[in-house]
């Protein structure tokens, strides 16, 4: 295949004779692949924190939440039995939440929420009882279960007991109320801190006994499709008429997935600087070859070739330059992905570099998620800092006059 001679010449000067590449070639397109590399990482990194806090999400709470202003006390199975005929609807459960205090032996208070639940229709609407790591999943006759974080802090085991106060006892400076004793049945992990740390499930009817009219009561709702809970909410509030709130797991969150896509954007804004640092390696390279091949160019000139194709000869190089940077900075950014955890778990133990503390991010690994359009922004994004990148030393090279350049050359 023929190809264009501004295209031909362009390769030929990325080749120079006595090496296979030339080495300002060489670091341009380093620059560009580190570029594109870490902007892959960077953005795949927090793509997987976004995907990974959405699944424990959902693990611990329903996708749609269903409140009344008075309550649900003797409404709850009829109204759940409601939300069930629901098109998209797989499940729907009571809950009540309220704070409590629970006393340490040293005398230091922890104030978890408690959840007051149905036993016989948790499973419906939640992954809890598929998440323990120690006891069974009981909240029968003053049973509770804990999260993983919790026990540690409580230093509790499966049938060790905790004492625990409502809060209804500072509600009432006239009614004294004796602290309660709770059986740790079992311990739930979810992974998330937030979770782990700060919940204690019981039964529905010994919480409401427990909270005495504190705290809030609602129906969680489990969907088939967690995306689709906007659309089944517009449904339940069809259903359900006025009077009562529905939201959903999006709303509930709303803060949270915000600050992330803030923070993935930011990142993107901040690391494209790089690319565009190593755009002006690219740029210089260029200046370079165009000093170099002053006597060149006049020669093309003096033989009838227009200024376009001296432009384009020089603009070719900058941008094939790109390209290679661009591609050779996906396939390194992909592989630093695929062994990401195993070079995290090497400059733990080798060098003593905790970059993920659990303490603070309670995570084993780093998570990580690659979407596509993530890395087509990147390239194209990058592919066009390239291309403006040769556009001036290209525009300069055609501008040079042949007579002055095959006189002082």
């Amino acid at each position: 295949m023929m190809l264009p001679f501004s295209l031909f010449l362009a390769l030929k000067y990325l080749k120079p004779k006595r090496t296979f590449l030339s080495v300002v070639t060489v670091f341009s397109v380093l620059g560009v692949l580190l570029g594109v590399a870490v902007l892959i990482i960077v953005l795949s990194v927090m793509s997987g924190f976004d995907e990974m806090w959405r699944e424990k999400i959902l693990s611990f709470n329903a996708h749609i939440t269903v409140s009344l202003r008075n309550g649900l006390e003797g409404e709850e199975d009829g109204l759940c039995d409601a939300i069930e005929t629901v098109p998209g609807v797989m499940g729907a459960a009571p809950f009540l939440q309220s704070l409590m205090f629970i006393q340490l032996a040293n005398g230091q208070l922890e104030t978890p929420m408690i959840r007051g639940i149905d036993p016989d229709r948790e499973s419906r609407v939640s992954r809890i009882p598929e998440n323990m790591v120690a006891g069974e999943f009981s909240v029968s006759e003053g049973d509770v279960v804990i999260g993983s974080d919790l026990a540690r802090r409580l230093g509790v085991g499966v049938g060790d007991s905790i004492t625990a106060y409502s809060p209804a006892t500072f509600l009432s400076e006239e009614t004294i109320r004796l602290p309660k004793n709770m059986r740790v049945a079992g311990i739930f992990e979810i992974g998330m801190w937030e979770f782990d740390m700060g919940y204690v499930l019981a039964s529905l009817w010994e919480t409401r006994d427990f909270c005495e009219g504190a705290g809030v009561e609602a129906i969680q709702v489990m969907t088939r499709n967690p995306y689709e809970a906007p659309e089944v909410a517009d449904e339940l509030r069809g259903v359900l008429g006025s009077g009562v709130h529905v939201s959903t797991w999006m709303e509930q969150n709303h803060q949270l997935f915000a600050a992330l896509r803030v923070e993935k954007n930011m990142m993107f804004f901040l690391l494209i600087f790089i690319t565009i640092v190593a755009a002006f390696g690219i740029t210089n390279t260029l200046i370079t070859v165009t000093v170099q091949k002053t006597r060149e160019i006049g020669l093309l000139r003096s033989l009838g070739f227009s200024s376009g194709s001296i432009m384009r000869v020089f603009f070719w190089q900058g941008w094939v330059d790109g390209v290679l940077g661009t591609v050779l900075g996906i396939g390194f950014g992909l592989l630093v992905l695929k062994y990401r955890n195993a070079l995290l778990r090497v400059l733990n133990d080798r060098f003593g570099m905790e970059l993920l503390p659990k303490e603070l991010y309670h995570l084993a690994e780093i998570p990580s998620h690659t979407s596509v359009s993530d890395v087509v922004v990147v390239a194209v994004s990058v592919l066009v800092i390239c291309t403006l990148a040769a556009v001036i030393p290209a525009r300069q090279a055609s501008k040079l006059d042949p007579v002055r350049a095959l006189r002082y050359e």
